[in-house]
């Protein structure tokens, strides 16, 4: 053998064993699911209490003539257009920066972090059953808090992951709290939780199908 087929050799022995070898998951936390916060311009915070209040009656007004042809209300809409046109605002500015403010909370809301995607992680949270198969569960939403879509009004879209996990899981009640390790999917979805009275959307952002589910703790 030459000396260059044994480096050869000896290089492919150093290398091939971390080849076999996956990289430990990143454990992160719930804030981390978050994309980078973006600066919202809020045109609201310089006007003053008076000048809110007069904005929401307008609001109120043109939605009151817009729904039963109202001519009082439109008058009084108008009028208080002009009140606020007295003070330099742009009325139809500012409404249309609400629309604009509430498409931005939204998608950061429902936005996934980038850096995540694709990566091996490792997450703790509370199971929220949506499907059993033997007595276990075998889809659930993982939450990061007890309550949550049930008890309490559903958190972001982008802290919430959706778990299909086909070996099941054993939980005692809602919110048995977990460990899940697999690979973080960026996958939008609504889910259906049941109530005691009936079903209701859930907007999710993730999804994984885990490589394992561990009791918190373990």
């Amino acid at each position: 053998m030459t000396m260059f087929a044994r480096l050869v050799l000896i290089l492919s022995l150093a290398v091939l064993p971390g080849l076999g070898q996956a990289a430990d998951p990143l454990e992160i936390s719930w804030d981390t699911l978050a994309p980078p916060a973006v600066v919202i311009e809020n045109p609201f915070e310089t006007l003053t209490d008076d000048q809110m209040d007069t904005l929401r009656q307008i609001l109120r007004f043109e939605a009151l003539a817009e729904r039963s042809d109202d001519a009082e209300a439109s008058t009084e809409a108008q009028a208080l257009r002009k009140q606020l046109a007295g003070d330099g605002l742009d009325v139809d500015g500012l409404f249309a920066a609400r629309l604009a403010i509430m498409e931005k909370r939204e998608a950061a809301a429902s936005g996934v972090n980038e850096e995540l995607v694709g990566t091996s992680v490792r997450l703790p949270g509370y199971v929220l059953p949506l499907e059993f198969k033997d007595r276990k569960a075998v889809e659930f939403l993982l939450v990061p808090t007890v309550g949550a879509c049930v008890h309490t009004p559903p958190p972001p879209a982008n802290q919430i992951v959706h778990v299909v996990y086909p070996e099941g899981i054993e939980v005692n009640g809602l919110f048995t709290p977990v460990w899940i390790t697999g690979t973080m999917v960026a996958q939008s979805s609504v889910q259906k939780v049941g109530y005691v009275d009936g079903q209701a959307p859930v907007s999710v952002s993730y999804s994984m199908q885990p490589v394992l589910v561990e009791e918190y703790g373990g």
